[in-house]
């Protein structure tokens, strides 16, 4: 089986990379970097797939500064939309399957939520990033029906994200041991989750097959993004208050979802309980060499 991998060097490219080589490369994988293969440049996905002979092509680029996209959503829309749906048709005319990320940001129009979101509760984005992205995976999948969606959120991972400079984690480090005081907020409530487990994930997909469609591959648990820096803090072992804010305390360009937690159990019933963020936190800080002894 031979497999590419798109947008190979961010967070989840990484772990996935890694993954692949710990358990000796079960199939093919081959990443395409972006020196290889600018998707936002009209035509490149195009021109430079059609030449490749695969199996599955696992997408993992996207355009996800969030602020930053209000101001550039042509941009937004070529990387998130127009080339996923590139992508698609590619696969659909090789009788290939598409692996594409995408993210709980399709969310947050329901400003009443209380009960996490299933794979088939409607869509409703609140900023231009999760239009963008909710765009991609309806044109995907009236492409192909060969295509797999996972809906990831808050992501961690030890390679930092791509063109952010870090990760939430890195960034809440830093600042608990430069200011020791941290003001976050606590009225936005998410699903963290660690890219290493959403590799596992994408491991097991490819290697053992899945039914095409949706999925929300989180780790199990929710959280504020206040509730989260205090995980962090904690274990850690940084000497620094973590106090609670409003969101409108910290004004954005974009609007985030005040909730956007995901239901995993879908995915957990397919490839096994997935593990809660707060044990991913602990495994992500050991490896990263941040947890308090």
């Amino acid at each position: 089986m031979k497999v590419l991998l798109l947008g190979p060097n961010g967070q989840l490219g990484h772990d996935i990379r890694r993954l692949h080589e710990q358990e000796g490369g079960p199939f093919e994988l081959i990443a395409v970097p972006r020196k290889q293969l600018d998707v936002a440049v009209a035509g490149m996905v195009e021109k430079t797939l059609v030449a490749e002979d695969f199996d599955v092509l696992i997408n993992c680029t996207s355009y996800h500064k969030t602020d930053e996209v209000e101001d550039n959503a042509t941009y937004a829309f070529a990387v998130n939309t127009h080339a996923v749906q590139a992508m698609a048709q590619i696969c659909a005319t090789k009788r290939a399957r598409l692996i594409h990320i995408s993210t709980d940001y399709v969310f947050g129009g329901d400003v009443t939520r209380t009960r996490p979101l299933r794979e088939d509760d409607p869509v409703a984005p609140v900023n231009v990033y999760g239009a963008s992205k909710v765009m991609g995976e309806t044109l995907a999948r009236l492409a192909t029906d060969d295509v797999v969606i996972l809906r990831v959120a808050s992501l961690f991972g030890v390679a930092g994200s791509s063109g952010k400079g870090g990760n939430f984690v890195e960034t809440i480090i830093r600042m608990g041991q430069e200011t020791r005081t941290l003001r976050v907020v606590d009225d936005q409530i998410m699903s963290p989750t660690a890219t290493a487990d959403v590799a596992h994930v994408i491991m097991k997909m490819v290697r053992d097959g899945c039914s095409p469609g949706l999925y929300h591959v989180v780790n199990t648990g929710m959280a504020s993004w206040f509730d989260f820096a205090r995980s962090i803090i904690h274990l850690a072992g940084i000497d620094a208050d973590v106090v609670p804010c409003r969101t409108q305390a910290y004004p954005t360009r974009a609007m985030r979802p005040r909730y956007s937690v995901m239901d995993n159990t879908r995915i957990s019933a397919s490839f096994g309980e997935m593990p809660t963020w707060q044990s991913s936190l602990e495994d992500y800080l050991r490896r990263k060499g941040h947890l308090s002894p």
